[in-house]
Formats: structure tokens, C-alpha cells, sequence
């Protein structure tokens, strides 16, 4: 199985943070690749469509309001991949009150691609969703 990870620090608190992300369908809120996100199965799944139209369904299996993370995994995609799941993570840095870490990582198995070209495609929408996430944290 192979995985990606990719984390950022941000300027603003942990509760704003999660305020913008926590919400399983809240990735139109801060993602310019997810610009629709339509809640099914009672908020359990999310629809999302890309720019080019492409469909992601991805199902939550694991949230934790007070921790501040959640996991899903992916049930349709256009991504060379099987068995994907991902957690989206928010940490506290200690210390300091205004500065949050995001970890958005991901385990996967890759199909009809090398593992280093399924590693690279996550990493790059990982590190590209949370450039994103600071733009709309500080816009």
C-alpha cells in the first residue's frame, strides 16, 4: 500500500481552521478543484464535481469533532487508485494560539501506475488543496 502526506502551517487558530474544513461537505468553501459538493446518504457521502465535470464520490468513515480530523474513503473516482482513504487533520501548535497545522494524508493502492506516479499525484493535490486553504484563510 502506498501513501502521501503533505502538512501546512497556517495563520489562524485550530477552531478557525476546522470552522472552514470540518464540515465533510465544506470543500467548495476552500477548494478552487472541488467547486460542487452535493451531501447524500444524510451527509454520510459527498458527491463533488471537478472544473472538467469529473465525479468523486467519497464516503466519511471516521469523524471526530473534538480531536479535529476526519477520514473518508473514496467509492468513484477518476484517480488511478483503489482502497484510497484519507484523513484531514487539524493540530494546535504549541504555543501559539494563532497558528494552526494541517495534515491531509492518504493510503491508497496504485493501478496501472507506478506507486511513485499514484505518491506524486496525491502529494500535489494535497500540497495544491492546502496552498488553497491558506489563500482562503487569509483572503
Amino acid at each position: 500500500m502506498a501513501s502521501a502526506s503533505v502538512s501546512r502551517v497556517l495563520p489562524a487558530s485550530p477552531q478557525q481552521v476546522w470552522g472552514l474544513i470540518g464540515g465533510f461537505d465544506a470543500l467548495p468553501d476552500w477548494l478552487p478543484y472541488i467547486p460542487e459538493s452535493t451531501a447524500l446518504e444524510g451527509g454520510r457521502v459527498r458527491r463533488l464535481t471537478n472544473p472538467a465535470g469529473d465525479v468523486i464520490i467519497e464516503r466519511l468513515v471516521d469523524f471526530n469533532e473534538a480531536e479535529r480530523h476526519y477520514s473518508y474513503a473514496i467509492l468513484e473516482a477518476p484517480f488511478p487508485v483503489e482502497g484510497y482513504v484519507s484523513t484531514l487533520r487539524v493540530h494546535a501548535v504549541p504555543g501559539r494560539e494563532d497558528l494552526a497545522e494541517v495534515q491531509w494524508s492518504g493510503r491508497f493502492h496504485p493501478r496501472g501506475v507506478t506507486e511513485q506516479e499514484a505518491v506524486d499525484l496525491f502529494t500535489g493535490i494535497y500540497a495544491d488543496g492546502l496552498d488553497a486553504l491558506h489563500q482562503a484563510l487569509t483572503a
